[in-house]
């Protein structure tokens, strides 16, 4: 019998549109689209990026001055972590046994100003077990994210799968990946938006995000021989609607390169999908001992590495812009949640 606990999973990607910048309806969705998912067997059920609740798709197409009312609407339906709305998730991760993992747009409680482009897992108890804040906002991204950090940049145990998570572009930043695997990741978790428009010029060269999100699955599956659950977040017309307001341009730059999910095995093919733009759920069987024959002949962390040569460091403290010094006398006062206390 095997000492090495490599179990299958039935994994869930799905590929679904928030209710735009309504928290509260968007988390109903999610409870009815989680009891579908578990009601088909699934173990892991993924979600895609800023699923809770909208992705900022305004940042690409409309000018910063124009952009206010929306990003404000943003920041009434973000949620903080933890808090009520993650325990709701987590009751609802109990409540099918399975484990959740979504993206949210996370606020920072003592600061109206800060938004974290976030993923957050759930384990089969419904304990919130990864929270993690995208590194860097990518591009016109950083007109709403502030960067994150590598706390919780790390896999998570669950009786085998040793589940990682990056968030869209992460899965392009090599040592990110690196990280992950470093540290035993064997199945992983892509989140991507539900549009990206790049170049409105009409020599120019457009993003195309199916193709992109292809090339970032393939590469991180097949050089970790690892799985990877890709989910995306599809685009609801009501997004497209609010953003646009009837602008032909803009809804043309909103819908012309649809998003895509999929689920990918570790010599980098694509075991179901993909599924492009339309709400659905793609579903897989996965086997992890799998891996270990792929791995004979590359394991870029192991055998096929030079730990002598290369080094990484990682810092993964969770930084805050305020660190109190404290003596051991009365009087400490309360630390707020952006508050790291130093005691001497």
């Amino acid at each position: 019998m095997s000492q090495i606990d490599l179990p299958r999973v039935r994994v869930a990607a799905v590929q679904a549109a928030p209710v735009f910048l309504d928290r509260a309806a968007t988390l109903d969705k999610m409870d009815t689209l989680v009891a579908e998912a578990a009601g088909q067997g699934a173990e892991l059920i993924v979600f895609g990026e800023t699923f809770v609740a909208g992705f900022p798709i305004w940042n690409g197409v409309l000018a910063p001055v124009d952009q206010h009312d929306l990003h404000e609407r943003l920041m009434d339906e973000s949620i903080v972590v933890p808090g009520p709305d993650t325990d709701r998730i987590g009751r609802l991760a109990a409540r099918f046994g399975v484990v959740v993992s979504v993206g949210v747009n996370e606020r920072n409680p003592a600061s109206l100003g800060q938004l974290w482009n976030a993923n957050v897992i759930f384990d089969r108890t419904g304990r919130l077990v990864n929270h993690r804040r995208k590194l860097v906002a990518t591009w016109y991204e950083r007109l709403t994210w502030s960067h994150g950090d590598a706390h919780d940049l790390a896999p998570v145990p669950l009786d085998g799968w040793h589940l990682g998570a990056l968030i869209c572009g992460e899965n392009t930043n090599t040592l990110a990946r690196f990280t992950l695997l470093a540290q035993g990741e064997r199945l992983h978790i892509a989140t991507y938006p539900p549009s990206w428009p790049f170049d409105a010029r009409a020599a120019g060269t457009e993003y195309d995000l199916e193709d992109s999100i292809r090339l970032r699955s393939a590469a991180h599956a097949f050089e970790g021989k690892v799985f990877s659950v890709v989910a995306a977040t599809a685009l609801g017309d009501d997004a497209v609607s609010a953003v646009a307001e009837g602008d032909a341009r803009v809804e043309k730059l909103l819908t012309s390169h649809p998003t895509a999910s999929m689920i990918v095995g570790p010599h980098g093919q694509a075991i179901a999908g993909p599924l492009l733009g339309a709400e659905g759920i793609l579903y897989a069987d996965l086997d992890l001992r799998e891996q270990i024959v792929a791995k004979q002949a590359h394991d870029i962390v192991g055998t096929y590495n030079r730990a002598d040569i290369f080094q990484l460091s990682v810092d993964t403290r969770r930084h805050t812009p305020l660190v109190t010094h404290t003596g051991s006398a009365a009087g400490d006062g309360v630390a707020g949640p952006a508050v790291r206390r130093l005691r001497r």
